[in-house]
């Protein structure tokens, strides 16, 4: 795929933007480009700097395949439409994260590419779906070639990330109430003994 989305010069610069490492795996011919580049655009009136990597299923990209795994924060796993193979390595390319990241909880948009391509199609818009449903994260169907849905997925990966990030942050708080709580117990006969005696 190429690079995608609006610049945007209004609001938040580089330096002040958050960027998202984002990593695109899938088998080799299912329309995107093994390539790494930057773009910055807004989603949802925040600006966001996204860092991609696209791996397009190359061999050489093999053995760095863990570290980009664990660096990554968010994960387009692409098949094509026209290409009943590349759909089944899909949930290889998924269980491939969890192997590596030990969780389910890794952000990730699929993406059943090269709609424009419909008369060729061999996998059924319903399977696409069925799939994320597993997996239980959005789907897409794009065309790079005509720029289809293309920011739509870029969009809603980010939009997955800050919502993991902000369910972290709401769990760490209520980690951190429940020991607040408790040392107020505890001191509170203190307080009351120290009070008597005054």
């Amino acid at each position: 795929m190429e690079p995608v989305g609006r610049p945007s010069s209004a609001g938040g610069g580089p330096a002040g933007s958050r960027e998202y490492k984002l990593v695109m795996l899938g088998a080799g011919g299912v329309g995107k480009s093994e390539d790494a580049y930057k773009i910055r655009i807004r989603i949802d009136d925040e600006p966001a700097n996204l860092d991609i990597l696209d791996t397009a299923g190359q061999a050489e990209f093999t053995a760095m395949r863990d570290q980009y795994m664990r660096a990554g924060e968010g994960f387009i796993i692409c098949y094509s439409i026209t290409d009943r193979r590349s759909f089944h390595e899909a949930r290889e390319f998924k269980q491939l994260i969890y192997r590596v990241r030990r969780t389910d909880d890794t952000p990730v948009v699929l993406v059943g590419n090269k709609s424009d391509l419909s008369r060729l199609r061999q996998i059924s818009k319903e399977e696409g779906i069925s799939l994320a449903r597993e997996f239980n994260c959005p789907f897409f169907e794009t065309s790079a070639a005509f720029r289809y849905y293309i920011d739509d997925v870029f969009h809603a990966l980010v939009r997955e990330i800050r919502r993991k990030e902000r369910e972290a942050a709401l769990a760490n708080e209520r980690k951190l109430k429940p020991k607040t709580s408790m040392w107020r117990r505890l001191k509170s006969p203190f307080r009351k003994k120290k009070d008597s005696v005054t």
